[in-house]
């Protein structure tokens, strides 16, 4: 059963923690890309939280739609100029169904390692390919398995170290599994938090959204649509479901 791993403080304290997410530089070339895929079409977000990139999506003029399991975060999003535009639905992502279909579906910010099995995460792909309009886009961004910086014989890797936050990322490398802990001083008070993920590799969600009748249609190494080299941290990657008129995708030509 899905864990809401972003209830209470954590939700409360969420855009603050992840203000650096939520910069001009970083949302806006993330939305010029999501909006260029929906073109005229809807666009459906997994995992919405409070709204980071569909709030500003949406007042880009692309209607909105979005699944997530924790109501807090999603008590956050409703709190927000412009929210009553977008329909949401409690539930995990990787099963729940939404209203009406998509041009465009999405996860950003290494929402679908919140899935910390890879039948979750195969039936993600199912879900959304549910979702999806023929010719419509899913679109993943997450991390690049960052395997190269552990050390043999070393299971944990410092990710965030300031006066302020402690974090590491303690891998188990045979389960391809690991697990986000978080110390923090909120206020002068310490916090501490552990966040189960399931890391997952470029080519094998290639390979999850295949049987459901997805194809790849583009990766970049980030937001800006760089090109993904094997130095690349991260990625941006789509797929598209097969429909009517030509095959190369919008994603194509937007990227040019």
């Amino acid at each position: 059963m899905a864990v809401d791993h972003f209830a209470g403080p954590v939700a409360e304290h969420y855009d603050e923690s992840s203000a650096a997410m939520s910069a001009p530089a970083v949302v806006d070339p993330a939305v010029d890309l999501l909006a260029d895929l929906a073109g005229d079409g809807a666009a459906l977000e997994f995992g919405i939280g409070t709204g980071r990139l569909a709030l500003p999506l949406s007042a880009r003029g692309v209607p909105v739609r979005g699944i997530d399991l924790s109501p807090d975060m999603l008590a956050r999003l409703r709190a927000q100029p412009i929210a009553e535009r977008i329909g949401v639905t409690v539930g995990d992502f990787a099963t729940s169904r939404a209203e009406g279909t998509s041009a465009l579906v999405y996860l950003v910010f290494n929402t679908v390692m919140d899935l910390t099995s890879q039948d979750e995460q195969v039936a993600c792909f199912t879900d959304a390919a549910r979702h999806l309009a023929p010719g419509g886009h899913v679109v993943v961004e997450v991390g690049v398995p960052d395997l190269q910086r552990l050390p043999p014989g070393e299971r944990a890797r410092p990710f965030s170290v300031s006066a302020d936050r402690l974090g590491v990322d303690e891998y188990d490398v045979a389960e391809q599994r690991l697990v986000s802990h978080h110390w923090t001083l909120t206020g002068g008070h310490p916090e501490a938090r552990s966040i189960p993920f399931r890391y997952v590799w470029p080519a094998e969600l290639d390979l999850m959204a295949r049987p459901a009748g997805l194809r790849p249609a583009g990766r970049w190494a980030d937001r800006h649509r760089r090109p993904f080299t094997s130095d690349s941290r991260t990625h941006v990657s789509a797929w598209r479901k097969p429909g009517e008129g030509p095959e190369e995708p919008r994603v194509s030509r937007a990227a040019r």
